[in-house]
């Protein structure tokens, strides 16, 4: 697929929760385009909705109106499991399957090759012994990445990441961020990422999305979302009055 043709699209996106007679729209006409090799960043107060939006890309969550499209066919037309390969998801807290990284890899994908289990262990920047390594020893950071592998593996075309980097401490934090911006510039992935920190933003994002009571209030270069909004809401963020 070319570059020119989004990956992924959201077209007026809305979920409802709660009882019928009074539901909570918690995402609220929501629509976008993604292209391969760009990381996109999620920004906005907390219980905004920026989890819920990723969320509804990979029918994790089903939308109440609105559309999800990946690779120009209604989201809704994949099998969930087949969607998920293609739109992978990592979630904030890694949990990995008992047994060793390689297992955990193989689960994902068990006509893997050695060769392309060596590929992800290189890109997510672990150590080359951690193949054989039991899951249940390694620290968290450790988890974080082999978690990315294992999502990985499927060779998807978008990465979904809420707050990968939240449990995890500075130094661990900067690895992962290089991995990120990894998968953007070296295997042209679309990166859809939730964050709470618009200076993390800063540093791995190109294009940012400030989300408000489920709505996308301003987007663009995340530089400019971020120092210099054009939007009331926007400014609010900026200035720390939207928490």
């Amino acid at each position: 697929m070319s570059d020119s043709r989004p990956i992924l699209e959201a077209r007026g996106l809305c979920r409802d929760v709660g009882p019928a007679k009074a539901p909570k729209r918690i995402v609220d006409d929501f629509s976008f385009q993604f292209y391969p090799g760009k990381v996109y960043t999620f920004l906005g107060p907390s219980g905004a909705g920026k989890s819920s939006i990723l969320r509804l890309f990979n029918r994790l969550d089903e939308p109440s109106a609105g559309d999800v499209v990946f690779q120009g066919k209604p989201a809704c037309d994949y099998p969930p499991c087949d969607l998920r390969t293609g739109v992978g998801y990592l979630f904030q807290v890694p949990y990995l399957f008992p047994g060793t990284v390689r297992d955990n890899l193989l689960f994902a994908n068990d006509n893997i090759t050695n060769e392309r289990m060596a590929e992800l262990i290189r890109i997510t920047e672990l150590e080359p012994n951690v193949l054989d390594r039991d899951s249940e020893s390694l620290s968290v950071g450790q988890k974080q990445r082999v978690a990315l592998a294992r999502l990985l593996a499927t060779d998807p075309k978008v990465v979904l990441l809420d707050e990968p980097t939240a449990a995890l401490d500075p130094t661990i934090t900067e690895r992962i961020e290089t991995v990120i911006r990894k998968l953007a510039t070296e295997q042209k992935l679309a990166v859809l990422m939730v964050s709470h920190h618009p200076q993390q933003a800063l540093r791995v994002g190109d294009e940012g999305l400030l989300i408000v009571a489920g709505r996308l209030i301003e987007h663009g270069p995340v530089q400019q979302l971020v120092n210099a909004p054009q939007t009331d809401q926007g400014k609010r963020y900026r200035d720390r009055e939207l928490t």
